[in-house]
């Protein structure tokens, strides 16, 4: 029987609009926007619908936003289809999405993770002056050898081979954007967030986060959950607890979290939640993988049809 890995997108897949079709035709999808909704204390789902790309923009919005649509997108999925999945991975915040499919962590104490997590780090963004980049068209060897040259700036995501983020000190960042073009790199872009997440700067936040985890329960999980801090398979809810503060301040090793998985003989991927981003991302990195994508009804049809017609194939 085929099996698959589910991926679950980070921030920058938000998009205004985004869970409204899933919400109107799917009544497991809908229960999530309406739990989302109470333990989080406002209307996620206004903001997810109908919020301008400006406010969805803003981390405190865009990570339980995201969350919220990418497990509205999972439990609409389960509703039409049994899916075989052995693996589980999230880009950042995408990691809750993973730990709640995985039977890590229940749907209240997700939403009540990430709100405190995107509060968090928007509170140590503001406290610091920082920035991202996007550094397109060089090796992750080339971006570690000029970001050792620089003070204060390290490598945020290993997002796919030719694709690494860079995050730190505003001012190093836009000082030394040539060096990376020099270097070879085609595209080197800014990107529009309000502070250096992953990043050692972000340090205020992840040990506050520290104490905010011990409250919760987190238990081992059903399938194997590939963490960002070191791309490796994890099932022990204790490991969980202390790895998500982490997480914060740590490069998101995404790269190597799929190889690892394919090199464990999955190929076949779904990604769950706004966007094809991952789907992207995982052609680059491997291109003999094959994603399949929920972010709205007509792709959950199709997956739906993708993942029946497979079976139909094995029962021949």
């Amino acid at each position: 029987m085929k099996k698959y890995a589910l991926i679950f997108p980070g921030q920058g897949a938000q998009k205004s609009g985004m869970g409204k079709d899933l919400y109107d035709s799917s009544n497991s999808a809908r229960q999530v926007f309406e739990t989302a909704d109470k333990v989080l204390g406002y209307s996620i789902t206004d903001l997810c619908f109908n919020g301008s790309d400006e406010d969805l923009m803003k981390t405190i919005n865009s990570q339980p936003c995201i969350l919220t649509v990418s497990l509205a997108a999972y439990h609409a999925l389960k509703e039409k289809v049994n899916i075989d999945y052995i693996y589980t991975a999230g880009h950042s915040l995408g990691e809750y999405a993973a730990l709640y499919t995985a039977g890590v962590i229940d749907l209240e104490t997700a939403f009540k993770l990430i709100q405190k997590r995107a509060y968090l780090m928007n509170e140590a963004a503001q406290n610091s002056e920082g920035a991202m980049a996007a550094i397109l068209g060089l090796t992750h060897e080339a971006v570690i050898n000029i970001v050792k040259t620089l003070n204060n700036v390290y490598v945020a995501n290993y997002n796919s081979p030719g694709q690494v983020v860079i995050t730190g000190n505003k001012g190093e960042i836009n000082n030394n954007i040539d060096k990376f073009k020099e270097a070879g790199a085609k595209r080197v872009i800014p990107l529009a967030v309000s502070g250096a997440f992953h990043s050692p700067m972000m340090k205020q936040a992840s040990e506050k986060f520290v104490d905010f985890v011990k409250q919760f329960e987190f238990k081992n999980s059903k399938v194997f959950v590939y963490t960002n801090v070191d791309a490796k398979a994890e099932t022990n809810g204790e490991e969980f607890r202390n790895k998500l503060p982490k997480q914060i301040c740590s490069s998101v090793l995404w790269t190597q979290t799929i190889n690892n998985i394919v090199n464990n003989g999955i190929t076949n991927f779904i990604e769950i939640g706004p966007g094809k981003v991952l789907a992207g991302l995982n052609k680059k990195i491997n291109p003999d993988i094959n994603t399949l994508n929920v972010y709205d009804t007509e792709s959950l049809n199709i997956t739906v049809s993708e993942i029946l017609n497979n079976k139909e194939k094995e029962l021949v």
